[in-house]
C-alpha cells in the first residue's frame, strides 16, 4: 500500500522554515513510495489505480469535512491514479489550513489524516528597546483568536526588520518562535535583537565646484555622524532618505539657477567593521542661467496679452528660479479666473542661449481641457475636521479644474502642521471631463502640555506650566494657556485663534494676560491685564493686516521710599483701567519670497489707548529687518531697525508702565531694565523707562568648521540705540536725553533635540555711568 504524508511540525527557530519545506520533500516521498509499489507489481508495469468506497477524515476540530474532500477532489467509488491521488494530497497541503497532512489508502478506504494549524493566543515582541510596541500593534498581521499561519507570521519578521531599518539599524535581527499551548494554541514571540545604528560616517561628493562639500552637507537631511551622535538622530543610514537627499540637491542647485544639475550616482560603501556606511554623492552640475526676455503670448481670442503683463513679477538678469517662475504662471492664472476666463492655462516655453547662459521666456496664455473637478474625497483624516482641509482649496466641486492650484493647495494641507504625510493626488471621474481629487492624510500629534522648572539670570528658579494644542478639537484652531511664577513674577497668559473665522481667510483670536512683579529689578510692584480681542486677514501673497481692539489696566505698589519722586506720583494714581484700538500691518518675504538668498521683513504696529484712564495716548512701533546669503550661502547677513514713541492725546504724564524699555532682545549687552533715563537724585535707580527708542543690529552667522551634524554655528553682532524722552523730567534733574549705547559680540549658535539655543557673549562700547550691563545670555534662537 502507498503511504502519503507530510510532518510540517517544528520547533524553536526553525519552525517556519520547517513548515515552508516539508510539503516539497514530502511530495518526493509520495512519489518515491509509489514507486516503489509499484515496483512490485508483475510485468508488464501498468500504472496503479485505486478506487475508494469510503473516506475517512481524522484529526478536524474547526476545518469541516465537506472543505477537505473539496480539495481532495476524490469522488466515491471513482477510479483515480497514483498521480492523481497525489495531486489531492498537494491541494490540501497548498490550501495552508493545515500543519500536517497524510494520506493513507486502506484497502477500498482512504483515510485522511490532518493536524490543523494552532489559534494563536498571544502576538508579542521581546527585545525590542528602542521601539515601542505599540508601534508593531497596527503593523503585525498575525493576531490573537486567528489560524496561525506560517507565510503571514514571515511577512511580520520582515515588517519588524523594516521598521527598525527606517531606524538605521540594519543589524537588527527578528527571529521568530512559537510556544504550544493546550488546546491547540500557540504564543507568537518575536524576539528581536536591535544592533547598534548604522551610521553615516562620512558624506562626500564628487563634482560640485560652485559649492563645497561643507555647504552642501548643511542641504541634506541625512547628517554624518559624530561625538554628539548620541543627540543627533539624523546620522543613522536610511535608503529612503538618501533618495529625498538627492530631490533637495536638485532642488537647491536649481532654485540658483542651475538647471542642468543632476545627481549622476550614489555610492554606499560599507565600513570594514560593518557598523557604518560612507556615502558619495556623484553631481553634475551645469551651467547657472539667468532669465532673458520675458514675453507674454495670447492663443486665445478675445484675450489681450498686454492685460496680463503686469502681473508677471520676473525681473531679466535675476537668476533662473523655478519657483519664481512658478509664482508668475500662478498670478497670470489667478488673474485669468478674476477675468471670469475659465480652462486658461499658461504655458512657459523656454528658448535656451547658451553663449550667455540666460533662458528666455514666453508665457503663452492657452485654452486647456475643459474637465471639471467632480468632487474632493478626504481619508485618513480620524481627528480633523474635513472642512479644516477643504479651507485649504480654492477650488470646490463644479470648478474648472488645475493641476498648479491642486499643487498649491497640497503645499497648503501640509504647511497646516497637523499631518505627519500628505498626498494629494486627481484622478478620472464618473466621466472622462471630470476629475476626483483624492487628499490622503496621516494625522500627527499637535499638543503639548509642559511640566517643569525655568531659570533665568535675573528672575531665578521658577516653575512653569504650559498647554498648547494647534488643532484644537479637530477644528484647526490654536489655544494655550501657559503659567509661570518666579522669585518675584508671576505670569499667566491665555489665547485662543479660529484662522477660518466665518469659514473665510480671516482669523480671530481672543487674548488675554495677568503678571505681577514684585521688586523685579526695581524697588516698586506692578500688576496688569488685558483682554484683547483681534481678526487678521492677508492684504496680498506678502502683506498681512491685523485690527484689534483691547482693554487692560495697571496698577504700580510698594515704590520704595528712595525711589524717584515721579514713581510716587505714578503710584499716587492708582489703579488705571482703559481701552483702546490699534492695528498691525507685516510684509514678510522671509520664507515664500521669490528670492531664496534674500528675505525682507517690515512691521507697523499702532495703537490709540487709554480711553477711560487718566492717560490717553497714540503708541506706535516699527521694524524693518533684511536678510542675505553671501559666499556660497555659507555666511548669512542681516540688519534690524527698530524704533516707536509714545506720545499724550490729554496731556496728561505717562507711567513707568506705559513707557518702552530696552533689553537684551533688543540691545544685546544690557541687562532687561538696564538702559535709562533714570532720577539720580533719588538713592535707588529705578529705570524710569522713555517714550522714544531706536535700535540698531547688525550680524552675521556662519561655519565654524565643525561638523555640519552638530547643528553648531558661529556669529558676530553689533548693537547701538538709545531709549529716551519724558513728559515729566521733575524740573530737568532727570536726563532724559537720546544717550548712544552700543555693544559688540558673538554668538553660538546650537541647534539642539530641544530647540535652536542661542549663547551670546557681549562687550558694551557706549553706556552711561548709570546703566546695567548683562554680557553673558542663554536664550531660544529665533529662526530669521
Amino acid at each position: 500500500m502507498a503511504f502519503f504524508e507530510g510532518s510540517g511540525s517544528a520547533a524553536g527557530t526553525s519552525a517556519f522554515k520547517a513548515l515552508r519545506g516539508l510539503a516539497s520533500s514530502s511530495g518526493l516521498a509520495i512519489l518515491l513510495a509509489i514507486s516503489g509499489g509499484a515496483a512490485t507489481l508483475p510485468m508488464p508495469a501498468q500504472a496503479q489505480t485505486y478506487s475508494f468506497n469510503k473516506v475517512e477524515i481524522e484529526g478536524t476540530q474547526r476545518i469541516e469535512a465537506a472543505t477537505i474532500l473539496s480539495y481532495l477532489g476524490i469522488a466515491q467509488g471513482e477510479t483515480v491514479s497514483a498521480a492523481q491521488l497525489n495531486d489531492g494530497y498537494q491541494r490540501l497541503v497548498a490550501s495552508g489550513l493545515f500543519e500536517d497532512v497524510k494520506v493513507i489508502p486502506r484497502g477500498n478506504v482512504l483515510v485522511v489524516q490532518v493536524r490543523e494549524y494552532p489559534t494563536i493566543n498571544v502576538v508579542s515582541v521581546e527585545g525590542n528597546r528602542k521601539v515601542k510596541d505599540e508601534v508593531f500593534e497596527d503593523l503585525l498581521k498575525s493576531q490573537p483568536r486567528q489560524v496561525f499561519s506560517p507565510a503571514t507570521a514571515e511577512q511580520d519578521v520582515q515588517t519588524i526588520v523594516e521598521v527598525y531599518q527606517t531606524q538605521g539599524r540594519l543589524a537588527a535581527q527578528v527571529t521568530p518562535k512559537i510556544i504550544r499551548r493546550a488546546n491547540n494554541r500557540v504564543d507568537l514571540v518575536f524576539e528581536v535583537v536591535e544592533g547598534k545604528n548604522t551610521e553615516v560616517e562620512r558624506l562626500s561628493f564628487v563634482g560640485n565646484r560652485k559649492f563645497s562639500d561643507a555647504r552642501l552637507r548643511r542641504v541634506l537631511e541625512t547628517k554624518q555622524a559624530g561625538i554628539l551622535r548620541a543627540l543627533i538622530q539624523r546620522d543613522s543610514y536610511v535608503p529612503e532618505r538618501i533618495e529625498f537627499d538627492k530631490q533637495v540637491l536638485k532642488d537647491f542647485y536649481q532654485s540658483r539657477g542651475y538647471v542642468d544639475f543632476k545627481t549622476t550616482g550614489v555610492t554606499s560603501e560599507f565600513s570594514r567593521e560593518r557598523d557604518a556606511f560612507f556615502i558619495t554623492f556623484q553631481v553634475q552640475e551645469g551651467l547657472q542661467f539667468r532669465f532673458g526676455d520675458i514675453t507674454i503670448l495670447s492663443e486665445v481670442d478675445g484675450v489681450d496679452a498686454e492685460e496680463f503683463q503686469a502681473a508677471q513679477s520676473i525681473k531679466s538678469g535675476n537668476v533662473f528660479s523655478p519657483a519664481q517662475l512658478d509664482n508668475a504662471i500662478a498670478r497670470l492664472e489667478r488673474l485669468a479666473i478674476q477675468k471670469g476666463l475659465d480652462f486658461i492655462r499658461v504655458d512657459p516655453r523656454v528658448t535656451r542661449d547658451e553663449r550667455n547662459q540666460i533662458l528666455d521666456i514666453e508665457l503663452v496664455l492657452t485654452r486647456g481641457p475643459r474637465i471639471i473637478v467632480e468632487r474632493i474625497d478626504i481619508e485618513g483624516n480620524a481627528t480633523t475636521l474635513d472642512r479644516v482641509i477643504r479651507d485649504q482649496f480654492r477650488v470646490v466641486e463644479g470648478d474648472p479644474f488645475n493641476p498648479r492650484e491642486i499643487r498649491e493647495a497640497s503645499e497648503r494641507v501640509r504647511a497646516l502642521g497637523f499631518f505627519a504625510d500628505t498626498k494629494v493626488e486627481p484622478r478620472q471621474g464618473s466621466a472622462p471631463d471630470q476629475v476626483v481629487i483624492d487628499v490622503d492624510v496621516e494625522e500627527a500629534p499637535t499638543g503639548s502640555l509642559s511640566l517643569g522648572g525655568v531659570y533665568s539670570l535675573e528672575k531665578g528658579f521658577g516653575l512653569n506650566i504650559a498647554f498648547s494644542e494647534r488643532n484644537f478639537l479637530g477644528r484647526g484652531q490654536f489655544i494655550s494657556a501657559s503659567f509661570q511664577n518666579t522669585d518675584d513674577t508671576a505670569d499667566f497668559s491665555f489665547k485662543f485663534a479660529e484662522p477660518a473665522f466665518l469659514g473665510r481667510d480671516l482669523e480671530f483670536a481672543i487674548e488675554t494676560y495677568y503678571q505681577s512683579t514684585d521688586q523685579a529689578s526695581s524697588f516698586y510692584n506692578t500688576r496688569s491685564l488685558a483682554f484683547r480681542p483681534s481678526i487678521a486677514f492677508p492684504i496680498n501673497e506678502y502683506s498681512r493686516l491685523g485690527l484689534r481692539v483691547y482693554a487692560d489696566g495697571t496698577e504700580i505698589t510698594d515704590v520704595s521710599a528712595d525711589s524717584s519722586d515721579l514713581l510716587k506720583a505714578d503710584e499716587a494714581r492708582g489703579r488705571q483701567i482703559g481701552g483702546g484700538v490699534g492695528f498691525s500691518y507685516s510684509y514678510d518675504t522671509r520664507r515664500t519670497g521669490l528670492d531664496p538668498k534674500r528675505g525682507y521683513l517690515f512691521q507697523l504696529d499702532g495703537d490709540i489707548g487709554g480711553v477711560g484712564a487718566d492717560y490717553q495716548y497714540a503708541r506706535a512701533t516699527a521694524l524693518a529687518q533684511a536678510l542675505t546669503r553671501v559666499w556660497n550661502d555659507q555666511v548669512t547677513l542681516s540688519a534690524t531697525v527698530e524704533g516707536g514713541f509714545l506720545t499724550s492725546l490729554n496731556d496728561a504724564n505717562s507711567r513707568v508702565t506705559d513707557r518702552f524699555r530696552l533689553g537684551p532682545s533688543k540691545l544685546r549687552g544690557f541687562a532687561t531694565n538696564g538702559v535709562g533715563p533714570y532720577d539720580q537724585t533719588a538713592p535707588n535707580l529705578d529705570t524710569l523707562g522713555g517714550n522714544m527708542f531706536a535700535v540698531a543690529r547688525l550680524e552675521a552667522q556662519f561655519p565654524l568648521g565643525l561638523p555640519e551634524e552638530y547643528g553648531i554655528t558661529g556669529g558676530l553682532f553689533v548693537d547701538a540705540g538709545s531709549l529716551w524722552g519724558l513728559d515729566d523730567t521733575l524740573g530737568g534733574t532727570i536726563d532724559d536725553s537720546a544717550h548712544l549705547r552700543s555693544s559688540i559680540g558673538a554668538s553660538i549658535f546650537w541647534d539642539t533635540p530641544i530647540g535652536p539655543l542661542r549663547f551670546n557673549y557681549s562687550k558694551v562700547l557706549a553706556k552711561e555711568s548709570y546703566d546695567e550691563e548683562n554680557n553673558f545670555e542663554l536664550t531660544i534662537s529665533a529662526q530669521f
